[in-house]
């Protein structure tokens, strides 16, 4: 299974960034599909987790309201929307990929078997 995230790069506070993570290998719908991310010095941080059919969706604290994950089965693709950006938004973002579990809905680390290699997302003020 690879996952590959694609879309960061460089954006002034308040701008917006769309990510994209690629997913081959496995049975992509069977999977809960996430984001985290990390910020230098920090440990990494849950943003998002969306349910195998993608009605259901779970956000970080820090990003509600400015955040929208997706997810496209047709096309193994997950994206993430990231709106209204804030320094502090300014990290090494990650796709993951888990079975179907509360604790990877809930965001919890272990319960992703499957990660990218990371985007960098950087916010200037």
């Amino acid at each position: 299974v690879q996952l590959q995230a694609s879309g960061g790069g460089a954006v002034q506070a308040g701008g917006s960034v769309s990510l994209s993570c690629e997913v081959s290998g496995g049975t992509f719908s069977d999977w809960i599909m996430a984001w985290f991310r990390q910020a230098p010095g920090k440990a990494r941080e849950f943003v998002s987790a969306t349910s195998w059919g993608g009605a259901s969706t779970k956000y970080g604290d820090p990003v509600k309201g400015r955040f929208t994950a997706s997810r496209d089965n047709a096309k193994n693709m997950v994206y993430l929307q990231m709106t209204n950006l804030m320094p502090e938004d300014t990290a090494v973002y990650y796709c993951a990929a888990g079975d179907v579990s509360l604790a990877a809905m809930n965001g919890a680390e272990n319960a992703f078997d499957y990660w990218g290699q990371g985007t960098q997302v950087t916010v200037s003020s």
